[in-house]
């Protein structure tokens, strides 16, 4: 397919995901079911100026002066890729598979428009309903915080400490030229570029031996604060697919005792392979078969709760563009009420002196700060510190955690309190 090809199909597909609410990987999938003449080139880079327009839906939308997916697409072009008029006239170019000529007005704004004077959730690319959850979390930078947070995310990768150093991982991987993460002692780094197709990862000797898995270092910072040491007992209360607790089992050196469950066992369902994979031999799993039951034994018994709380997913929106544009006030509220329940539950798994590690992927302070003032106020027994000073020096500290994010740190966003009980 042409480039200008590529840019008409991307618009037919920002139409689809517009007009009928559709999830982007369901209208990409569509798309390609429908079009199998496009290889898997073309499917990359259309869905490279997809997620491109999702990210900056809202500024591309206001230099154009229309929130079309058309406008969208062609905004996009000039504010993340950095294409002139000409260019872009180029592209849209009225021809054979091309999307229609630019008229007077397009030509016009692509190549004068500007944000200045722009509201913070415009060149923030947020929804409008959130700037004062933004405006709470971030005051004056909260443009800048949502600018970062709509750029694209690299390629991290966790290195397994239970069979491979970061040396020679980064070895097995030389063709794709990783690098090693700011802050993550076990991280490495691979950069994408805008079209092009994601490396097959899963296909690597690297990952096939266990050597590596693929993990945000935001994420892997988390599990890091979690400060889990070989010996402990510790229970990850909402392991989902493993990421972080394949983490903790290699930070205890497969010493002492770790087990693993959620509430939706079809979130559990990877974790197995990904276990034998890894060689991590001190976790359990185990799978709810009634409510909680299957973890009542472990009361009173754990140095260590892991809670990777359900959330917004706020921090995560440089992988999930889309969502930020589907999600709901009433989400927020049903979140905040699932983690205070969890964060209530996960008391009585605790020995004296135990800690529970609070992690969300969000940069909402109701579902942060909040939330764990929240916490104080019931059980007074408990006191809360922000982990890992020193670690990551840009990172956002207060009394409650600490908070990870794209404009300060690089990472995916996330916040992490330690409930230590007196």
């Amino acid at each position: 397919m042409t480039p200008s090809a590529r840019l008409e199909a991307a618009i037919e597909i920002l139409t689809s995901i517009i007009s009928e609410r559709r999830p982007a990987p369901d209208a990409l999938k569509g798309w390609g079911q429908a079009h199998r003449f496009a290889g898997s080139g073309d499917r990359a880079a259309i869905g490279g100026l997809v997620y491109d327009a999702l990210r900056r839906k809202a500024s591309s939308a206001y230099l154009m002066g229309a929130d079309t997916p058309r406008a969208v697409v062609l905004g996009m072009l000039k504010r993340e890729r950095g294409l002139d008029g000409e260019a872009i006239a180029r592209l849209a170019s009225g021809g054979q598979y091309a999307p229609a000529a630019l008229s007077d007005d397009e030509r016009a704004r692509l190549d004068g428009a500007s944000l200045d004077g722009a509201p913070a959730h415009i060149a923030g690319d947020y929804p409008d309903w959130l700037d004062d959850a933004f405006a709470q979390s971030f005051g004056d930078q909260r443009a800048e915080e949502g600018a970062a947070l709509a750029s694209r995310a690299p390629l991290d990768l966790r290195v397994n400490t239970l069979k491979a150093d970061r040396e020679k991982a980064a070895a097995m991987l030389a063709d794709l030229k990783p690098e090693v993460t700011p802050w993550s002692p076990w991280g490495l780094r691979i950069a994408l570029a805008a079209d092009a197709k994601a490396p097959p990862i899963h296909a690597e000797p690297a990952f096939i031996k266990g050597f590596v898995e693929v993990q945000d270092e935001g994420s892997q910072l988390a599990a890091l604060f979690s400060g889990a040491k070989p010996g402990e007992q510790a229970l990850d209360l909402c392991a989902g697919a493993g990421g972080k607790t394949l983490a903790l089992a290699a930070m205890m050196e497969n010493k002492g005792q770790l087990f693993a469950t959620d509430d939706d066992k079809r979130r559990l369902a990877p974790i197995h392979e990904r276990l034998t994979r890894s060689g991590a031999r001190n976790v359990q799993v185990r799978t709810p078969k009634s409510v909680h039951t299957e973890i009542d034994d472990l009361q009173g018994r754990m140095d260590l709760v892991l809670i990777d709380a359900p959330c917004t997913g706020t921090g995560a929106w440089r992988r999930n563009p889309d969502a930020k544009w589907r999600m709901r006030p009433g989400a927020l509220e049903q979140r905040v009420k699932e983690q205070a329940d969890i964060l209530d539950r996960a008391v009585g798994f605790l020995k004296p002196g135990g800690r529970i590690v609070y992690i969300t992927c969000s940069l909402l302070d109701a579902e942060n700060g909040a939330q764990v003032r929240g916490f104080l106020a019931r059980h007074t027994d408990f006191t809360a510190a922000a982990p890992g000073e020193g670690v990551v020096p840009g990172a956002r500290r207060s009394a409650e955690g600490v908070l990870l994010t794209p404009q300060t740190t690089g990472t995916d966003g996330f916040f992490v309190s330690v409930l230590r009980h007196s």
